[in-house]
């Protein structure tokens, strides 16, 4: 059977578990359920830290132990041809960790523990995931749509988080309860909203897995065990050292600027409410408005980067998305949150999509997944840089959360200036 289709129908199943994962991303990550265990839960922390920075040190041994395992994940799924597969067990195993988080209630200091754990395990699900979803990105485009492919499903993601946003802040969280009138006693509506978004992810990860084709085996022989898979690993880097040097120039330099847009995820809509004043039902709206601007951003992206390629796009958002983290340091109030933040929502999207579409264009048949896993690798093993660079900003500040903006912009900064002497691919597509 071929493993490539690339119609319409295809695309659009493809694009549907992008549209699902708003619902890790946006609902549990960044606009409700992390603002929930900071501001609320973390309240019954009794500790010289802030919620904040130990939510933060949490998420990044997560990190680390993404770093670790996942380049055999891909490696593994290209060898033994079960990239699909692999995708359907991580995706519902985020899934029911998702709905788990139901258990935290904000009455006790154990429950911050026990969310922030939860959320950690997740994250680190979560990728594993991805490494398949984008390994499958050159079974569904070609050469000459990729970046257009790669930009529609960035959009999908943020369309669908407006979507789910909107369901839950009308049903869950607006006044007392939403309009379902759920008691918020325990944070019982904002835990209800966990389990929602679980079975919203799991919905719309259904598609992909019945209509993209399973991938094949790559022929390379299988590994005995984990050792083995690591030797194979560094033979790999080792190759891919001497025959294209570009891409791992590459993979370094995302790796740094994909983890400073993290931090603006991970710590964006907690700044909102901690330094600009706006209410957890304030960051919902906003969190619409962005994910409209977000989408917007990829979707334009897309269509430019299969013109100008995509390193053009991701140095010309990571610029304007500094620019705005600089003048948000210096702001105060919604109103200036709001503009400022929406202009740094409007760039990630394209930044996103183009670095997928830059390394799906250097990747070779059969080794996808592997150099996908190599792609979250690198980015985990500096996960601690955007979490670390916050900590240490806001500590220099005297504890004060304002001064980590400058923190996520330094990593965003650094990572602009080594994509600089990076080769763009579109030059040299290897599938043309």
């Amino acid at each position: 059977m071929n493993h490539v289709r690339t119609d319409r129908v295809t695309v659009t199943s493809w694009a549907l578990w992008d549209w699902g994962s708003a619902a890790f991303n946006a609902v549990l990550v960044t606009f409700i359920f992390s603002v929930y265990l900071t501001d609320s839960v973390g309240q019954t922390l009794d500790t010289s830290a802030t919620p904040t920075q130990l939510y933060g040190w949490v998420m990044a041994v997560a990190g680390v132990t993404i770093a670790v395992v996942a380049p055999i994940i891909g490696q593994r799924s290209d060898i033994r041809g079960t990239r699909r597969r692999s995708l359907a067990v991580w995706t519902f195993v985020t899934v029911a960790l998702m709905a788990a988080l139901f258990a935290v209630r904000n009455d006790a200091p154990v429950y911050f523990w026990l969310g922030a754990i939860i959320m950690a395990v997740a994250s680190v699900l979560f990728e594993f995931a991805e490494v398949n979803y984008y390994a499958q990105l050159n079974q569904i485009s070609t050469p000459d749509n990729v970046g257009r492919v790669s930009g529609f499903g960035w959009g999908m993601g943020y369309a669908g988080g407006i979507v789910l946003l909107l369901i839950c802040y009308v049903g869950f969280v607006a006044g007392e309860g939403g309009m379902f009138g759920l008691p918020t006693e325990g944070g019982l509506n904002i835990r209800l909203v966990a389990v929602f978004a679980a079975v919203w992810f799991g919905i719309f990860a259904l598609p992909v897995l019945l209509r993209v084709p399973e991938a094949p085996p790559s022929g390379a022989a299988d590994t005995e065990g984990v050792i083995d898979a690591y030797r194979r690993l560094l033979a790999t880097i080792r190759d891919l050292w001497h025959t294209d040097r570009n891409a791992v120039f590459f993979l370094v330099a995302s790796a740094v600027f994909r983890d400073g847009l993290a931090g603006v995820f991970t710590f964006g809509a907690i700044l909102a409410v901690t330094v600009y004043g706006l209410t957890p039902g304030d960051v919902l709206i906003f969190g619409v408005a962005a994910n409209v601007a977000a989408a917007g951003g990829a979707m334009l992206g897309g269509w430019l980067d299969d013109r100008v390629g995509p390193k053009p796009i991701i140095l010309g958002s990571l610029i304007l998305m500094i620019a705005a983290a600089v003048a948000l340091f210096f702001v105060d109030g919604p109103q200036m949150f709001w503009i400022f933040g929406l202009i740094l929502c409007l760039f990630v999207g394209p930044a996103q999509s183009a670095a997928r579409s830059f390394l799906s264009r250097v990747a070779t048949a059969g080794t996808e997944g592997q150099l996908f896993g190599l792609y979250v690798t690198t980015g985990r093993a500096v996960s601690w840089l955007s979490p670390l660079a916050f900590g240490v900003f806001v500590s220099l500040a005297g504890g004060a959360d304002r001064a980590g903006i400058l923190g996520i912009g330094l990593i965003l900064l650094v990572g602009a200036l080594l994509l600089l002497p990076v080769k763009d691919p579109t030059s040299a597509d290897p599938r043309n």
